[in-house]
């Protein structure tokens, strides 16, 4: 398979016996780079005054980019978009606005987006504490009206978490819920379009889903001797995500889609060199 390089899309795929272009190896290394240069670049992001939002901050990807946006402070200022307020865990939470929404009827609220450019969505749930149609509802329906309410009022950059493997043909519901979200929102034509599929998340949920813990226990040792090959450590997902927004915005494509092992980079997490076989693959045009 030929990799066609697209101006405007930059693809970052864990897949395995895909040629790459010299030009494709470069620009994968350099998220380590992008890494690094977004602290430099910091101050001069937040000259843009550029406001943010967040919807899905209650859950534990949601928490860890509150706590890392409080530490950074790149936006003038973050607005948290939910069901109900709570109680941040953060130094400076005047940094934040709280506003309580109804996603069923979330086009009332579309005054809450003005204004703001840049747009960060962790929403989600599962199966099991939601039951098929409701883990639809909020994985699928409330992913995409978001991005469709915040896009109509004037957001720019749409970051969306979703899921390692996520494909919208696919059988199993889940990663097929994720896969096809990702589509929805890919066709609304954002001025930039940020993807980020994480492996199983490493943190310490407040609230123990069944299995969960026995799983993080087994993929500590595994996550030790590869770090990217199934999972991710929240807190380098959210460096990743913030890092991608700072890094280099006057050069972003309007489409970007980052796998498991180009989170781990871009995170800070792996560095790599023009040397390293990096397994990248690209996007078709739809």
């Amino acid at each position: 398979m030929d990799l066609e390089m697209n101006h405007h899309i930059r693809v970052y795929k864990d897949v395995e016996n895909v040629p790459i272009s010299q030009d494709f190896q470069m620009t994968y290394n350099g998220l380590s780079l992008m890494a690094e240069a977004a602290e430099s670049n910091l101050e001069e992001y937040k000259k843009k005054n550029m406001n943010a939002f967040v919807v899905g901050y209650t859950g534990e990807v949601g928490k860890a980019l509150v706590k890392h946006l409080a530490q950074v402070k790149p936006f003038q200022k973050v607005y948290l978009l939910g069901r109900r307020e709570v109680t941040l865990d953060v130094e400076d939470p005047s940094y934040f606005e709280q506003k309580s929404v109804d996603f069923e009827k979330l086009e009332e609220s579309s005054d809450l987006f003005k204004g703001i450019g840049v747009g960060f969505c962790a929403l989600g749930t599962t199966k099991a504490k939601a039951g098929a149609k409701g883990f639809v509802q909020v994985d699928h329906d409330f992913v995409v009206k978001t991005a469709e309410v915040a896009k109509a009022a004037g957001c720019e950059h749409f970051n969306l978490v979703s899921s390692q493997g996520a494909d919208k043909n696919s059988s199993f519901l889940y990663t097929k819920t994720k896969g096809q979200a990702e589509e929805a929102i890919k066709a609304m034509a954002y001025q930039r379009y940020s993807i980020f599929r994480p492996g199983v998340l490493l943190c310490d949920r407040q609230e123990s889903r069944a299995g969960e813990s026995f799983v993080r226990f087994l993929l500590k040792p595994v996550a030790a001797l590869f770090p990217t090959a199934i999972s991710t450590p929240v807190d380098v997902l959210v460096k990743a995500m913030i890092n991608n927004v700072i890094a280099t915005p006057d050069k972003a494509k309007d489409f970007e889609l980052y796998e498991n092992k180009a989170i781990h980079m871009l995170g800070g997490n792996l560095k790599s060199s023009c040397s390293e076989k990096t397994k990248v693959d690209s996007a078709p045009e739809k």
